[in-house]
């Protein structure tokens, strides 16, 4: 495990340092030091789908920083989408835009990406 990249800053003891909040409505998702860092490549659907007729599935993107949260009930504010293929993705429970990561079916850990949410206090 690493604690590397564009999130070094972001990352205490292994731990989220600071509060974690979506990206568009700033909505608290998990609050300081609840989290930890997980560093596993995962395929997430894209925030924003093309629109294509010819195309069946979703386009993704492989992402590698998580934040592992053990119980879903750690949570301050998460909602759940569609499942597939085992993970239940989750979003953004106020504006419900995502996916922001992925809840694990088997394990019932959940993954946040953290590309996909920002990190401030307020």
């Amino acid at each position: 495990m690493t604690e590397e990249g564009d999130f070094a800053g972001q990352i205490v003891d292994g731990k989220n340092k600071t509060n974690v909040r979506c990206q568009f409505c700033n909505s608290l998702m998990l609050k300081a030091q609840e989290a930890t860092f997980s560093e596993e490549e995962v395929e997430i659907p894209l925030m924003m789908q093309m629109q294509d007729k010819t195309v069946d599935s979703l386009s993704s993107e492989p992402l590698k920083d998580f934040w592992l949260v053990k119980d879903m009930m750690t949570f301050e504010n998460i909602g759940f989408s569609n499942t597939v293929d085992g993970r239940k993705f989750l979003v953004c429970a106020d504006c419900e835009r995502g996916p922001v990561g992925y809840h694990d079916l088997s394990t019932r850990h959940c993954f946040l990406a953290l590309k996909r949410v920002v990190h401030k206090d307020s």
